[in-house]
């Protein structure tokens, strides 16, 4: 099959349109051929390198994280999908891959497609819908009435955060350029800081929850815009004790983590406020929970552009440039017609 794979770990590298063979079937696997697979920062980060101490892949990987298909076979011990089922997903790490014909998918990692949405559609939210859900209701634990910080409002996480923040009934700040204040507004957002005019820490301040995507000095200004008790979750670093925790690190690299956060950690607890990293996971329950809002139009996908199969390069390079309203969406016209 065709796929883009990553050679080796370095900054920016070009990826490789290479022939690599068809995934192996695990008794708990299905094998979804690719209609459309979405493009994140993370696919960049992880090419790059940033990860590799905690997140290693031998190389040459089939790299991608989204992905919108068809099931062409199941498992022995598979039950809830069948072939012909129009699927999506975020597979889990380490069995990543979706820029490529066919991928294999625990089961358990899968939902079925929103029937509303087009292949492209679909594959434009496992990542980012997850990334949300998780921040926002398994983390965040937001309740109707409170009131949410989103930063990056324009972004593929953004986009989905702030819809469903609405959704559970909280009072919605956003911060984008100025060219992206009303699309904003139309999803829902009940503040919009435009970041070129107006500083946010000035503006904001009793907040229940921030999600920070941006770098360690937004996240520690963030800090300031929150009420004693409300907390801080950031999907961009700097990770802490508690992941490490949960990624089993040995004692050096859990040594690490609490020196990477212990400036943000220390001045959260003195203001009353807690932090906490995230580091989203495949989880496909949750990803048909988000499959029934986003069929009762609660959530709608917000996607920027969409490049054929062959232009996955361009696509990612597109994403790298921090300029994508919502999502890109790559798709294999072979698969789709």
């Amino acid at each position: 099959m065709k796929a883009f794979v990553v050679d080796k770990y370095k900054k920016k590298a070009a990826l490789r349109l290479a022939d690599m063979p068809e995934p192996s079937l695990g008794a708990d696997d299905i094998l979804v051929q690719v209609h459309a697979a979405s493009v994140n920062p993370l696919d960049g980060k992880i090419r790059d390198g940033a990860f590799k101490l905690f997140l290693p892949y031998r190389t040459p990987f089939i790299l991608g994280h989204d992905v919108a298909g068809t099931v062409v076979e199941v498992g022995n011990n598979v039950r809830r999908f069948k072939v012909g089922d129009a699927v999506y997903a975020r597979p889990r790490d380490h069995r990543i891959g979706t820029f490529a014909e066919f991928i294999a998918i625990r089961e358990s990692d899968v939902a079925l497609k929103p029937n509303n949405l087009n292949m492209a559609e679909a594959a434009s939210i496992p990542l980012v819908g997850l990334t949300a859900w998780q921040a926002l209701v398994e983390v965040g634990n937001v309740k109707p009435g409170q009131k949410v910080f989103i930063q990056a409002g324009s972004g593929g996480v953004g986009t989905i955060a702030i819809q469903l923040a609405k959704h559970l009934g909280a009072f919605v700040a956003t911060t984008v350029s100025t060219g992206n204040v009303e699309m904003v507004k139309k999803l829902g957002a009940d503040l919009v800081i435009d970041y070129k005019t107006r500083d946010f820490e000035k503006v904001l301040s009793g907040y229940d929850l921030v999600l920070n995507s941006q770098d360690t000095k937004t996240l520690d200004k963030s800090l300031n815009v929150l009420k004693p008790g409300g907390k801080a979750i950031s999907i961009s670093g700097p990770p802490d004790p508690a992941f490490a925790k949960k990624l089993g690190m040995n004692p050096f690299f859990k040594l690490v983590m609490r020196l990477l956060s212990r400036g943000i950690r220390k001045k959260a607890k003195r203001l009353g406020s807690s932090y906490a990293f995230l580091f989203m996971r495949a989880q496909g329950q949750q990803l048909s929970e988000i499959t029934s809002l986003i069929e009762s139009g609660a959530i709608r996908p917000v996607i920027d552009r969409v490049f054929p199969f062959e232009k996955t390069g361009d696509a990612l390079a597109y994403v790298e440039t921090g300029r994508a309203r919502g999502k890109v969406v790559i798709t294999i016209e072979s698969h789709t017609k």
